[in-house]
């Protein structure tokens, strides 16, 4: 089963960028993000990737000690992954995902919950991408 991510992101505000994160066209969770920083300006652990289509795959991350989502190709040097966290401090640059957010944009929560979520629709899918926008 082929799966599509689509992450359509809102302006970055607050320290944060929110979005929202469909599988197949669905709505699935909310994201939290770094900053939308202009090319040239990338602050290492505190920026959004780029806007684009990225491949996934499923990795053991050695800082979470579990399997996560690890974005590819021309962001594949930076070790972005999705991953459980509430705040801008928990990103260190990757994407988080919630199924609850704040009103005032700057935390999402139930984070643990959409992760595991999130984590038993791709372990059944044979290929995976995301298009952020």
């Amino acid at each position: 089963m082929n799966l599509h991510l689509l992450l359509a992101r809102h302006p970055s505000a607050n320290g944060c960028t929110l979005g929202e994160l469909s599988l197949n066209g669905k709505f699935f969770c909310y994201t939290l993000e770094d900053v939308v920083r202009p090319a040239g300006q990338v602050v290492a652990g505190e920026t959004a990737i780029p806007a684009g289509r990225y491949p996934v795959t499923i990795e053991r991350s050695p800082s979470f000690r579990l399997l996560t989502p690890r974005l590819g190709g021309a962001v594949a040097s930076r070790g972005i992954l999705i991953h459980p966290g509430n705040g801008p401090k928990d990103t260190r640059g990757c994407i988080l995902v919630g199924f609850a957010k704040l009103p005032s944009n700057i935390k999402i929560y139930q984070s643990q919950e959409a992760f595991q979520a999130l984590m038993g629709q791709l372990l059944d899918a044979t290929t995976i991408d995301l298009t952020i926008r």
